[in-house]
């Protein structure tokens, strides 16, 4: 028969979020597949859990998939485990628990904490229907390409970023999306330097250049999805060059904001700004 695989979240800062239920799966499974096995081992310390450790991470995440579904087959037990938070989001183990229902082998959640969803219940925007991006492409072109695929996302966007990326990150977004658009920004979720800010994205890349928002841990950046208001800012300059080379530029910027439906002075601003560039 068969053994069972758990999916167990862990707390992603606050060792004390960690539910009985997974401290109890975590004692009693016959072996523990871990992300970072060392890492863990913090964890599993703190609450006396002294099970077997192996090592599951995206480098021998397919030969170790084999292994420990032979593993289930043999009627024993495990529970997989990220470094915080709820396994295979951004984290390995798709692998494992496609190959577990694949074989009939019984999969079991363990839920708990979860970035994604903490991050965006203390965004203060909407949690109606939202989209998870995970982590943008390190470069810029590549990162402000995929950007200007979700330009017309309505539902509120949701990224993982690190904190050497993150004003960079900010940049592209207030380029792609416009310097209006609300963004929440949280760092360190649940731990001691818990951070959480909210504003325009214009404003939160001011905070982050002046050390406001520590650039420090990881981060989630939860970004207002798009609306009839929402134009990004180049859209807006685009428009307003094209009528500028048929009218005077005092005309152009009132059709400018009557097209976008955006105040006459906030385009006039933009359009001075960018003649200074």
């Amino acid at each position: 028969m068969n053994g069972s695989l758990y999916i167990v979240a862990t707390p992603i800062g606050n060792l004390g979020d960690i539910t009985q239920r997974a401290i109890d799966i975590l004692k009693k499974v016959d072996l523990i597949a871990a992300e970072d096995s060392r890492r863990s081992r913090v964890l599993l310390d703190y609450f006396a859990i002294s099970n077997d450790v192996v090592s599951y991470h995206e480098h021998n995440e397919e030969k170790q998939t084999s292994q420990l579904i032979e593993f289930l087959k043999n009627g024993k037990s495990i529970a997989l485990i990220s470094d915080a938070g709820t396994p295979l989001v951004s984290d390995p183990g798709y692998r494992l628990v496609s190959s577990a229902h694949d074989e009939g082998i019984t999969v079991i959640p363990i839920p708990g904490s979860s970035a994604v969803v903490t991050g965006l219940s203390v965004s203060g925007l909407s949690c109606n229907k939202f989209i998870f991006e995970g982590y943008l492409p390190t470069r810029t072109i590549s990162r402000k390409k995929y950007l200007k695929l979700l330009v017309s996302e309505p539902r509120t966007l949701i990224f993982y970023e690190a904190p050497h990326r993150i004003l960079e990150s900010i940049e592209d977004m207030l380029t792609v999306f416009g310097s209006s658009r609300l963004v929440s920004i949280t760092r360190e979720l649940t731990k001691k330097h818990e951070q959480i800010s909210r504003g325009t994205l214009s404003s939160i890349k001011l905070k982050i250049e002046t050390g406001e928002i520590k650039n420090k841990g990881e981060f989630v950046i939860i970004v207002e999805g798009n609306s009839e208001n929402h134009i990004a800012d180049s859209e807006i300059l685009r428009i307003n060059r094209i009528l500028a080379e048929k009218v005077s530029s005092k005309d152009a910027i009132k059709m400018t904001a009557k097209i976008t439906k955006k105040k006459k002075n906030d385009v006039y601003k933009l359009v001075m700004q960018n003649d200074k560039k």
